[in-house]
């Protein structure tokens, strides 16, 4: 079934779409991101423009988002305290990246960056996630339980001032570190489109040293507002939401994630972060492939009237 989207200018399968949702939204409840990491190249490839890609995005990262919190609020896994922490930052580095967006999209670099910024950040982190929970299950299957210490080592994220507790977590850290993972996760959900949890889950875990079933719920919670704002701001400043899009990918969105929260929850966390990293360096490198591989069309007079 075909339906026209009236900003991106093209005609899609209403199916597709519905499904593209669905899978978004199994990943968020699972991993705790929002899915825009994936959902936003697969619209590129099914001819959705990225500067519209990348604003209606963020429009179904919250829907997706706040399904998956409320399943893990029923579990008693959101730290709420950290969450606003996460928002404070989130916020102005959202307002920061539409301005940048709408800079970039004057001198018609939007697509090129957004490209770019993927193949950088997915590459890095994934990599980086891969090795690490590599090590974790080898040190599980070979030493028996990986000593508890690792995570609660002391480091220079504890001697910084501003100190708050933060009860669900077991923490008693600065607020500092937090604010700053929150601006640049802000910035990414204006740039790219993505709820930035694919960067938000590792610096919870690894940076902050929380416990990695409270990180999901928290990161979502924080997600939720972010993304909400970024959207917001790219409809009154850049127009390039579509809401026929929108609406579509977030019924989808809404379903998947409370089916990919209860996957999420039989799984051992070492199995959630393998599969995470794996699924990022896919996504990574199908982008770079793109970007390095000859266009079949060297030269595009829009896309108005094709489908």
């Amino acid at each position: 079934m075909q339906i026209y989207l009236p900003i991106a200018e093209v005609s899609v399968n209403a199916f597709l779409l519905l499904g593209l949702g669905g899978l978004v939204g199994i990943l968020s409840g699972m991993f705790g991101v929002g899915g825009g990491f994936l959902m936003t190249p697969l619209l590129f490839m099914i001819g959705i423009p990225p500067a519209v890609a990348v604003a209606t995005e963020a429009n179904q990262i919250v829907a997706s988002s706040f399904s998956g919190v409320l399943a893990h609020f029923k579990r008693k896994t959101v730290d709420f305290r950290m969450g606003l922490v996460l928002l404070v930052g989130g916020l102005i580095g959202a307002a920061v990246g539409v301005q940048v967006f709408a800079i970039l999209r004057e001198l018609g670099q939007v697509d090129l960056l957004v490209k770019l910024s993927y193949v950088l950040f997915l590459g890095v982190i994934g990599g980086l996630m891969f090795l690490e929970s590599l090590n974790s299950i080898r040190r599980a299957r070979s030493a028996g339980p990986a000593p508890r210490t690792v995570r609660r080592q002391r480091s220079w994220i504890h001697a910084l001032p501003f100190k708050m507790k933060f009860r669900t977590s077991g923490l008693y850290i600065s607020v500092i570190p937090p604010v700053i993972v929150g601006l640049l996760v802000g910035v990414l959900a204006a740039i790219m489109g993505v709820g930035g949890g694919f960067i938000m889950v590792p610096a919870m875990i690894y940076l902050l040293g929380m416990p990695t079933k409270v990180v999901v719920g928290t990161s979502l919670f924080q997600i939720i507002f972010v993304t909400a704002f970024a959207t917001m701001l790219h409809a009154t400043t850049n127009y390039t939401v579509d809401m026929v899009l929108a609406v579509l990918l977030l019924l989808g969105g809404v379903v998947g994630a409370q089916i990919g929260t209860r996957i999420g929850v039989k799984m051992k966390a070492e199995q959630l972060r393998i599969l995470l990293a794996i699924l990022v360096l896919v996504v990574s490198g199908k982008l770079a492939l793109d970007l390095l591989i000859e266009p079949a069309e060297l030269y595009s007079v829009g896309f108005g009237g094709q489908e």
